[in-house]
């Protein structure tokens, strides 16, 4: 749930890393202003599964706490004391996703997978020799990593009948994956593509969705062949090499709450509608797909 948080405390706790004086003061001044933003979102109830006259002005308000705390920990002096390796700056933006669904899942269930997730990808059946392959279960399941899910937990067992031998194995559905984006290029979208093609293989019924602060394409780009469901730019503008956004020049796009209230809507229209497009469904209509 608290990636950022997680991550960050990370940082704190490390044993050869992040030791040094710079290191600690900016920690601590990051955990001050950290601390007010989790607090503010999690004081802060809405949008639920069922639409309310107040929701667009409670998904400003979110906006508004994660713009704030952005544009503190985005200051050149953070950026370049902990780098795009540490993930510190990537996890606000997964941590937001959290804040902004956590009250529309709640309306289904407690216990609903919602944050960073490895999900079910495939399964496969690997033996030495038949003997092994009769008395052993051998399911190896295939993971992949979203930065944010939200989905089910599906505990289940193999055995093999005539054995008393049995393995159990977690799985992770998505019901939607949302990729998180600092920026978003040609080569990370192809790799978005790809993941959302092979996700819906085996769960055809999941969302896919990118969601990215800058844009990194070219109008030679053809969204259409893409296999991902929608792409968000939350600031609606183009990328530009993060030295040059510390310029006196430079002019930021704030993170438009437009852009959000139609992420949170897309996904709760899904959540909330009828899934059902099996072959009798489309034959009832007269056309299937």
């Amino acid at each position: 749930m608290f990636v950022h948080g997680d991550n960050l405390k990370q940082k704190e706790t490390h044993r050869s890393k992040y030791c040094d004086k710079e290191s600690r003061l900016f920690l601590k001044e990051i955990r001050k202003h950290y601390n007010i933003w989790q607090k503010a979102n999690m004081d802060l109830i809405g949008p639920k599964a069922t639409p309310s006259d107040a929701d667009n002005s409670v998904l400003a308000r979110r906006v508004a706490l994660f713009s704030g705390y952005k544009d503190f920990i985005d200051q050149q002096k953070y950026a370049e004391k902990f780098d795009a390796r540490s993930n510190l700056h990537s996890t606000v933006l997964e941590e937001f996703m959290f804040y902004l669904f956590k009250d529309l899942v709640r309306d289904f269930s407690r216990s609903v997978l919602i944050g960073k997730a490895k999900t079910f990808k495939d399964i496969f059946f690997s033996y030495r020799n038949f003997s092994e392959m009769v008395t052993i279960p051998s399911a190896q399941l295939e993971t992949k990593d979203h930065d944010f899910v939200i989905g089910i937990n599906i505990e289940t067992q193999m055995q093999v009948l005539g054995s008393e031998n049995r393995v159990d194995y977690l799985l992770q559905i998505p019901a939607v994956a949302i990729e998180c984006k600092t920026y978003l290029d040609k080569t990370m979208l192809e790799g978005s593509s790809t993941a959302a093609e092979q996700l819906k293989f085996r769960n055809p019924n999941a969302l896919y969705i990118v969601v990215a602060e800058w844009l990194k394409l070219t109008e030679q780009i053809n969204l259409k062949k893409f296999k991902v469901d929608q792409i968000y730019v939350l600031r609606k503008q183009k990328n530009t090499d993060r030295e040059f956004r510390f310029l006196p020049d430079y002019e930021k796009n704030p993170i438009f709450s437009d852009v959000v209230c139609h992420l949170f809507n897309f996904v709760r229209d899904y959540l909330t509608s009828d899934w059902d497009t099996g072959v009798q469904y489309g034959l009832d209509r007269g056309f299937l797909i």
